[in-house]
């Protein structure tokens, strides 16, 4: 009788109200790294530059001029490496620092883990492809023209490559609560083997066959390969593909979302205590 009614509300106005909450959440993870959004793209840009300086003049100093993709503009190739290598791997370890279920967060009650790991993916992505955008503005007017023969292509490259940085973070994610120590090393084991195994630095066209087998692994090697075959007319890759990373990509999500409900249901406040 005196019960207070709460009227159930429809399926439109709870996925409208779960998008809101991520654009807000997305919005403070974007503010909390930098106040100051000019500086925090500042900030990327300058890490995507030394980058590209380091393999630039390790390039030179190796007597490497040209790219290994007949016409292709040099810098254009380091950068098809270098940018997605760097969303690829921001992604890992944006994920995977998301607020847990223990997060004081948590105590709102719309809030769930779920928001706070899309929002830390989104800033991920928004942040990069914004300073991505940035750096070939720059380049395009103040050095060089900047063509791809597939921009659309090249582009869906790039969320690919923060997709699967996202899945592998995720899996990080539910094994943090857990082993926190033990996630944190393979975090960094994985992002540091990328330095070599991502095939930034050569085309899968150019190794040989017994090479090929220790990188063909790593799904940011396939994206990589696939994005320079879609950027420039002279390459086709032959020995990558984008159904691999894409299929690895929702394996990993799979068991990535299963340990972090696992995790939400045995979470409790004392685990920040003995961290």
């Amino acid at each position: 009788m005196f019960e207070a009614r709460k009227k159930k509300a429809g399926i439109f106005y709870t996925a409208f109200q779960i998008l809101g909450l991520i654009y807000v959440s997305t919005v403070r993870i974007a503010r909390a790294q930098h106040g100051n959004a000019l500086f925090a793209i500042l900030i990327s840009m300058s890490q995507a530059l030394i980058f590209i300086g380091v393999f630039y003049l390790m390039f030179t100093f190796l007597g490497v001029g040209m790219a290994k993709i007949p016409g292709a503009d040099f810098m254009l190739y380091l950068m098809t490496g270098i940018f997605l290598f760097l969303v690829h791997n921001k992604a890992v370890m944006s994920v995977m620092g998301a607020e847990g279920p223990q997060s004081p967060m948590m105590q709102h009650a719309p809030m769930n883990t779920a928001i706070t790991i899309s929002a830390s993916a989104l800033s991920c992505l928004y942040l990069q492809s914004l300073t991505i955008v940035v750096m070939l503005f720059v380049y395009h007017v103040g050095f060089a023209p900047v063509h791809f023969e597939e921009p659309l292509r090249v582009a869906a490259m790039l969320v690919v490559a923060w997709f699967s940085g996202c899945a592998v973070g995720l899996l990080f994610l539910g094994l943090k609560p857990w082993m926190p120590g033990l996630a944190g090393m393979l975090s960094q084991i994985y992002t540091r083997a990328n330095m070599f195994t991502s095939g930034k630095m050569f085309v899968a066209n150019s190794l040989p066959g017994w090479m090929i087998a220790m990188f063909d692994w790593n799904p940011l090697f396939h994206v990589i390969d696939q994005s320079r075959g879609f950027a420039f007319i002279n390459y086709t890759p032959r020995h990558t593909s984008v159904s691999y990373p894409l299929y690895v990509s929702l394996a990993l999500i799979v068991i990535g979302m299963l340990g972090e409900f696992y995790t939400r249901k045995y979470a409790s406040l004392s685990w920040n205590a003995r961290r």
